[in-house]
């Protein structure tokens, strides 16, 4: 398992699914979180603090997953940043653009807890 202590930031702009999320990254062992209601007040957090993981909604206002990614990787401080995505666009087609912008791995919603933790495992097994 990864460090249980990494500090991880939630993006979605809906602050149910937010809460939903940070549950279940409690429930695996993840205490360190906090959260942002859009990529743009991501990535504002992201500059500002030392975070070891993002987890983000492609669908949101301002700046979507798929651009808050792009800006990540196009930062020489974030380009390292892993990266899940838990979305409804769970198609492996739609999810091409965010995988070559450099997205570590996706869950499409609703998601079981093993499968979160096992995705999780896998980007930091890397």
């Amino acid at each position: 398992m990864p460090d249980p202590n990494m500090k991880i930031l939630v993006v979605d702009d809906f602050a149910a699914m937010r809460s939903i999320i940070k549950n279940a990254l409690n429930t695996i062992g993840y205490k360190n979180l906090e959260e942002a209601n859009d990529g743009k007040a991501a990535l504002e957090k992201l500059k500002a603090g030392s975070f070891d993981f993002l987890v983000t909604d492609w669908n949101m206002p301002n700046m979507n997953g798929l651009e808050l990614i792009q800006a990540i990787r196009a930062d020489a401080k974030l380009a390292k940043l892993p990266v899940l995505m838990i979305t409804t666009l769970g198609e492996p087609a739609k999810m091409v653009p965010a995988i070559k912008a450099g997205l570590n791995a996706y869950i499409k919603k609703p998601y079981a807890l093993d499968e979160l933790k096992a995705k999780i495992d896998q980007i930091f097994a890397r």
